[in-house]
């Protein structure tokens, strides 16, 4: 087919990569717009462009897409399909019609659970056992089309966001590319209106942890905020960030840390946290095995 591909972070790259595998004819690339980066604020192209460039394919960035002249554009590509995945831009209705055969989502959720900006983050740190990835059929609204094509995958107990968000990249690369040689079969299912729920984008205040919060809850929201913003507490002065949890028995006043050997603990409202990884400011993330080599932590956080 021709397509026009619309992504931005690394999570649509292996699908970039999938479709031109698949031997499909990409008559465009569509990506946010390059945005400055590091210390040095240049401007660095997004994932999906610096592939895109690598592959020798045509790469657009406009900053909106509900102008005439850039609806003209994309309807002049003259494409089969558009393959959407965390694109970044809302899609006017005459860009949804532009495409002979429309344009499809692929969506890191098993729709109508977690709609919205943070579907990954979400599903573990509401302790989702499964989630997956659905195609669908784009429509007006904020992902309520049809969908096309349902894979679903569990969600293993220290997995974080970024351990399952390169998974169902990889699960949604093979989904499109199956949903594609299928396209003429696959009946199109309204979502169910029982079961919504909205994935709101992560706000940076939640971050905090509240160690009187229940041992459960805390490893969630570890484990769903890793790597990114990453869950985080005051330790002596020092902000740390911690990036992967597991539940623990051992029995500890609310954020008092315990060290043993290689290990740490750190108590919880019921039960208490197990700290696997971690990230000390100003240093990279480390096994906290690693980490406890040279450091001593403060006996309690603040």
């Amino acid at each position: 087919m021709r397509i026009v591909f619309m992504g931005t972070p690394e999570f649509s790259v292996p699908v970039l990569d999938a479709l031109v595998a698949a031997g499909h004819e990409i008559a465009a690339v569509y990506s946010q717009p390059p945005r400055p980066a590091g210390r040095g604020k240049k401007e660095r192209p997004s994932p999906v462009q610096a592939r895109a460039e690598a592959l020798g394919l045509e790469v657009r960035h406009p900053v909106s897409l509900k102008g005439a002249e850039a609806q003209q554009a994309f309807a002049a590509l003259a494409a089969d399909v558009a393959v959407v995945v965390a694109y970044g831009l809302i899609l006017p209705q005459a860009v949804l019609d532009a495409p002979t055969r429309g344009c499809l989502n692929i969506h890191a959720s098993l729709l109508p659970r977690w709609r919205g900006a943070a579907p990954i983050h979400r599903a573990i740190m509401a302790g989702d056992a499964q989630t997956g990835v659905c195609i669908m059929q784009m429509d007006a609204g904020l992902d309520t089309g049809d969908v096309l094509l349902r894979r679903e995958i569990d969600i293993a107990p220290r997995e974080t966001t970024g351990d399952l968000h390169d998974r169902l990249a990889a699960l949604g690369a093979e989904a499109i590319v199956d949903a594609l040689a299928r396209l003429d079969t696959l009946t199109p299912v309204p979502q169910a209106e029982e079961g919504v729920t909205y994935a709101s984008k992560i706000d940076k205040a939640e971050a905090r942890i509240d160690w009187a919060q229940p041992a459960p809850d805390i490893v969630r929201l570890i484990n769903g905020l890793s790597p990114f913003p990453g869950a985080w507490s005051d330790m002596g002065g020092e902000r740390v960030k911690f990036l992967r949890a597991a539940a623990s028995d051992l029995f500890l006043r609310p954020g008092e840390v315990h060290v043993d050997g290689d290990r740490m603990i750190i108590g919880a409202g019921h039960g208490s946290v197990e700290i696997l990884n971690l990230q000390r400011a100003g240093k990279k993330a480390t096994p906290v095995a690693d980490v406890l080599k040279g450091w001593a932590p403060e006996a309690r956080f603040l």
